[in-house]
């Protein structure tokens, strides 16, 4: 073994690592109440740094040849991943404060990674399982609410049936081909057998379930909804990646075939319509945007059926535009001592009177999310649905676009609350806050309190701003690193 090599090639899995262990130090040493975060966030930094050096100077190699390796796109995905996680552990700083929270987080980020780099069914499982596990426990880490009990074991025991539809259809291709390596699927997309079509059908449908894809979507509204708001953000942005990029590793550049196609047409399409129509109806800002997701997942799952070779590029920048977004909308949500109020729609009534930064941040967020131009959810959509045209698949683009035109009604109803609506005197309370302010609302003459973010959470909240700027003005410059 090439020990620099292995080094060298697993240096952001390596700074992970030893950011998870100083936090059980400290924790041991009973100071991680003070220091948790940064190092976490040190840890966090310099592991996408080094990924974005290893990209920058052209690196790839094999450390575990047939199991685990690192090339340009793999470093860009990990370089991403690690960029997404800083604002989400800058937002959890109002929620804890011990170091349970950023090592679970560096735990299942260290998951990620390897699923990035898998090269073979193993150290796919091993990252699967490696992102899922800590995310159930932060599910119930801050235990706001009663129902966070319910939703944590409901994610757990569909995260369960999709790791055991995986492990089947693993299972079958290896009994056909005797290897683990992920190539096989590949081989497998393109066999006549119905031994084939089935593991290749059991292994998509567990990444659907792990990726919230209807009708494998039930744990996800519940549980960003119950999960306080940096986990639910790292919920609908880091592990969305984790699957997303496990799923490109799968399909490379292998094109999809009339075998699977509708698999890889209907279930997303259905995700992209009902996610929309579902997120209307919603009075949870949360479970609002866990419908969303399902949808974004719709969209994302959809760029499988353009060609093989520009699949990676248009879903590594949707992930990079939806987690830049959709973090910005978390972190500018303004503080509430009850997370139930914080969560209700009607808070959001007339923000631009009480708060006019979270209300211009959460509406850019929805702008850009609903795919209107020239907001970089816009370039986002675009790039999915010119790679499914390109493919031959007019037809479902086509009732996609059409789909996804459904969503902009209820992004478009935020922004209608947040400016043209008055403020609700039923959120009229006395606070001792240091966040919080009274003022009286103008078309209502009724006391509002008035909750702010946090200088975390506004620091996270500037520096997604400072992304979708980027991804707005310099789209063509992203797409060229990438």
């Amino acid at each position: 073994m090439n020990t620099g090599l292995t080094f060298t090639a697993m240096l952001p899995e390596h700074l992970l690592l030893l950011g998870i262990v100083l936090l059980l130090v400290l924790e041991i040493a009973g100071v991680a109440k003070r220091s948790a975060l940064v190092v976490a966030i040190a840890a966090v930094a310099a592991s996408g740094g080094a990924a974005l050096w290893l990209v920058y100077t052209g690196f790839s190699g094999s450390p575990f040849p047939g199991q685990f390796s690192v090339a340009h796109d793999s470093l860009v995905a990990k370089t991403i991943v690690m960029g997404l996680t800083l604002p989400v552990l800058l937002m959890s700083r109002d929620d804890f404060d011990g170091s349970e929270f950023p090592a679970l987080l560096l735990s299942s980020l260290y998951g990620v990674c390897l699923l990035i780099s898998s090269d073979s069914y193993l150290t796919m499982f091993l990252g699967l399982e490696l992102m899922s596990l800590p995310v159930y426990t932060l599910v119930l880490l801050a235990y706001r609410r009663v129902q966070s009990a319910e939703a944590a074991l409901k994610y757990l025991v569909l995260g369960g049936a999709a790791t055991a539809m995986f492990l089947m259809g693993v299972s079958l291709l290896f009994g056909i081909s005797g290897s683990t390596s992920i190539s096989t699927f590949s081989t497998a997309l393109l066999a006549p057998d119905i031994m084939s079509r089935a593991a290749v059908a059991l292994i998509l449908l567990a990444f659907f379930l792990k990726g919230a894809v209807v009708p494998f979507h039930a744990w996800a509204p519940d549980a960003y909804e119950c999960a306080s708001v940096p986990v639910t953000a790292y919920m609908s942005t880091l592990v969305k990646a984790g699957v997303m990029f496990g799923v490109l590793r799968l399909f490379a550049s292998v094109p999809v075939v009339s075998s699977i196609l509708e698999i890889i047409a209907i279930f997303p399409l259905i995700s992209i319509v009902w996610g929309n129509i579902a997120a209307m109806r919603q009075q949870s800002f949360r479970r609002m945007m866990g419908y969303s997701s399902i949808a974004h997942a719709g969209y994302m799952f959809y760029a499988l059926l353009g060609a093989g070779e520009g699949r990676m590029q248009a879903i590594t920048f949707y992930l990079l535009t939806y987690g830049a977004l959709n973090l910005l909308a978390f972190a500018a949500l303004p503080n509430n001592p009850d997370d139930a109020s914080r969560d209700r729609m009607d808070t959001l009534k007339g923000l631009w009177h009480r708060n006019p930064f979270s209300a211009a941040m959460i509406a850019i967020a929805m702008l850009s999310l609903s795919g209107l131009p020239p907001f970089p959810g816009f370039v986002a959509k675009f790039l999915i649905f010119k790679n499914v045209l390109a493919a031959g698949y007019t037809t479902y683009a086509v009732i996609g676009l059409v789909g996804s035109y459904i969503g902009i009604y209820f992004y478009l109803r935020v922004i209608q609350m947040m400016f043209m609506s008055a403020s609700s005197p039923s959120h009229t309370s006395r606070v001792d806050d240091v966040h919080v302010g009274l003022v009286v609302a103008p078309e209502v003459g009724t006391p509002v309190a008035v909750y702010r973010t946090s200088a975390f959470a506004h620091f996270a909240a500037m520096l997604c701003l400072a992304a979708t700027l980027v991804l707005m003005f310099l789209p063509g410059w992203v797409l060229e690193k990438m």
